[in-house]
């Protein structure tokens, strides 16, 4: 593992143990070089996951950009952040266990809105505000009428 602080190629791993949720292994890593201690998270990758965006291009998936969407969405609400890992390590095994390697990115959203909307309300209208593309404050009454959702206090968006 190359050192972020020095740039050399090697390091040595200190230190290894699961982490909280067991899905990954963590490792704390000395460089011989500069002496810079750092840690790095090893997880299971059954499959490299292709997302067909809406214009039909193309590219890797991403959990760590998974991880900050999710992220955004729950900023400042009453959620642990080892809920939102679990909820994002369901989501990526689910993705990899369909057994597809391209999947468009319309069912990666539809699986964070259901996840989202079993942990908290007004996050999963947030995320619903980017990912169906909100334009004007009627976009936002209508999906609240539509989900059932219209109990949401106003003050919380």
């Amino acid at each position: 593992m190359r050192c972020p602080f020095c740039g050399h190629a090697e390091s040595q791993v200190k230190d290894s143990r699961p982490s909280e949720d067991g899905a990954a292994i963590r490792r704390r890593r000395l460089c011989p070089e500069c002496a810079g201690r750092f840690t790095t998270f090893e997880r299971v990758q059954l499959r490299e996951l292709i997302i067909v965006k809406r214009s039909g291009r193309r590219s890797p998936f991403d959990r760590d950009k998974l991880m900050r969407s999710i992220s955004l969405a729950t900023r400042k609400r009453p959620i642990e952040g080892e809920r939102v890992e679990r909820m994002v390590n369901g989501i990526v095994r689910r993705l990899e266990s369909q057994g597809e390697t391209e999947l468009p990115s319309s069912a990666v959203g539809e699986m964070v809105m259901t996840a989202l909307k079993a942990l908290d309300d007004v996050a999963y209208v947030r995320y619903a505000s980017v990912y169906r593309d909100f334009r004007e404050t009627s976009d936002f009454a209508k999906f609240l009428g539509e989900e059932g959702l219209s109990d949401v206090a106003e003050d919380e968006l």
